[in-house]
């Protein structure tokens, strides 16, 4: 099994950026597609990107896509979220999660293992 913690969140104002960390440890990181999801006060939790397994494609949500990027470290055995041009309602606690073997599944069903989460708030 493998252990995720992120880090990373914090207060930015809109139009700025942040990067969040998630380092994994136990089973083989290169194993798993990694995806990022958030959830905000009151609603579901969403699908935000992720990096398939094999081959690390990645997929974005429609509502983040040319703003976030998402990337692995292998050598770390992290996974980033770089987040640029923030906006108010991509205020949210932000959750990376593992899926063993997966093809980048937007499905937070789909995912085995997940870190504890980081806050990310963007005042407007």
């Amino acid at each position: 099994q493998v252990q995720l913690v992120e880090s990373g969140g914090g207060l930015v104002q809109a139009g700025g950026s942040l990067r969040l960390s998630c380092a994994a440890s136990g089973r083989t990181f290169s194993d798993y597609a990694m995806g990022w999801f958030r959830q905000a006060p009151g609603k579901e939790r969403e699908f935000v990107a992720v990096i398939s397994w094999p081959g690390r494609s990645t997929y974005y949500a429609d509502s983040v896509k040319g703003r976030f990027t998402i990337s692995t470290d292998n050598a770390q055995n992290t996974v980033y979220l770089q987040m640029n041009s923030l906006k108010p309602e991509d205020t949210a606690v932000y959750y990376c999660a593992a899926d063993l073997y997966g093809a980048g599944d937007r499905s937070s069903a789909k995912y085995e293992r997940w870190g504890q989460g980081t806050q990310v708030t963007v005042s407007s």
